[in-house]
């Protein structure tokens, strides 16, 4: 397996890990209730929520591993 797949994947989890905390703190917050959401709204929420942290982990993956060749292509250079 690919680094940086291994690398893209456990970001993913983090991320997605750190967004549930975040929606969940946000949610304490609010004082007012809001009515209960049905089965497939919530699945819908869980599907953005890894869409959105697997989004996230693809472009902190390429950025990193992006800018670390061109440190080596620069320093070769």
């Amino acid at each position: 397996m690919k680094t940086s797949l291994l690398i893209m994947a456990a970001l993913t989890v983090l991320i997605s890990i750190g967004l549930r905390w975040r929606e969940e703190r946000v949610a304490a917050v609010r004082s007012a209730s809001r009515p209960r959401r049905g089965w497939v709204a919530a699945q819908k929420h869980k599907l953005n929520r890894w869409l959105t942290a697997a989004t996230l982990a693809a472009v902190t993956t390429l950025l990193v591993l992006g800018g670390l060749h061109w440190l080596k292509v620069w320093q070769t250079g």
